[in-house]
């Protein structure tokens, strides 16, 4: 079971190991991105040449497929990545940015599911649907109904409901892909079809900075280099997360402010931040 404890020993891992980390990432979130690895003791590499990827994916611990800002030229890499990576054994953790909001998007997130096999899953409420309805994961008539109890619309970047109403659909999308789903929101779902742990803290003044989704993914990577268990990696990456928001939530006046205490939140949080700002619940 993992707890407090165990997410702390492997925030320790992270710090003892600093994992390299490969990101094919979109233009808004990769200096933050860049900079929250840093500030969590993994170390980051942003690269999207389809002529270096092989060099790459040779040294690297884990890769991150964040499909926000897509081209032609970037879903080639991706997909070399993506192939590469799992040839290797090597982690691969998936950002369906914006999944259902455009053809393209949805389309580029099923191609690195089938043919990426990724390990990680991380997504909104309405990124999870439109995956799990594209994959034929769940059925329409349940995806349909998780969507009337959430009270919302698949509209993209931005999630139009809880991802509380739809954890079994997560679950459905897990044991599918023989992966972890973490379903971020205000509280985050983590699921890898047999386990389910629910992460409740961080602050709504994350919300009001872009990116912080696409932070949570590149630190999913982190924890997956360093952890053996991906659905612990992933509990463990969405607790620090939302530890070090709560912690720098407390001294921000604004989200300016946030995003530059969340930096050193990461870089400092103790054992003792961590049980002081979440709650972790296995369901």
């Amino acid at each position: 079971m993992t707890d407090i404890n165990t997410v702390f020993e492997n925030l320790e891992k992270v710090r003892a190991t600093t994992p390299l980390v490969h990101n094919i990432t979109n233009f808004v979130a990769m200096n933050s991105s860049a900079n929250a690895l840093l500030a969590l003791g993994a170390s980051p590499i942003m690269a999207h040449a389809p002529e270096e990827i092989d060099d790459l994916i040779a040294i690297v611990g884990g890769l991150v497929i964040n499909i926000g800002t897509l081209n032609g030229p970037w879903i080639k890499s991706m997909l070399l990545a993506g192939r590469a990576a799992y040839e290797r054994g090597i982690p691969v953790i998936l950002d369906p940015v914006g999944a259902g909001a455009t053809k393209l998007r949805t389309d580029t997130s099923v191609r690195i599911l089938n043919e990426c096999a990724p390990t990680i899953i991380r997504g909104n409420a309405s990124e999870i649907l439109t995956l799990a309805a594209a994959t034929g994961a769940a059925d329409k008539q349940r995806v349909a109904a998780a969507l009337a109890a959430a009270g919302g619309s698949t509209r993209g970047v931005d999630s139009s409901h809880s991802g509380l109403g739809i954890a079994d659909v997560a679950s459905d999308l897990a044991s599918q892909y023989d992966c972890t789903v973490v379903l971020s929101g205000p509280t985050d779902t983590v699921t890898d079809g047999d386990n389910l742990i629910t992460v409740t803290g961080g602050h709504e003044l994350m919300s009001k900075v872009t990116g912080m989704g696409c932070t949570a993914s590149a630190l999913c990577c982190a924890f997956s280099v360093a952890v053996d268990d991906p659905f612990e990696a992933a509990v463990s990456a969405m607790a620090v997360m939302s530890a070090a928001g709560a912690v720098a939530a407390a001294k921000s006046q604004g989200p300016g402010t946030l995003q530059l205490h969340f930096y050193d939140a990461l870089y400092t949080l103790t054992r003792e931040q961590i049980e002081q700002a979440i709650q972790l619940e296995n369901l």
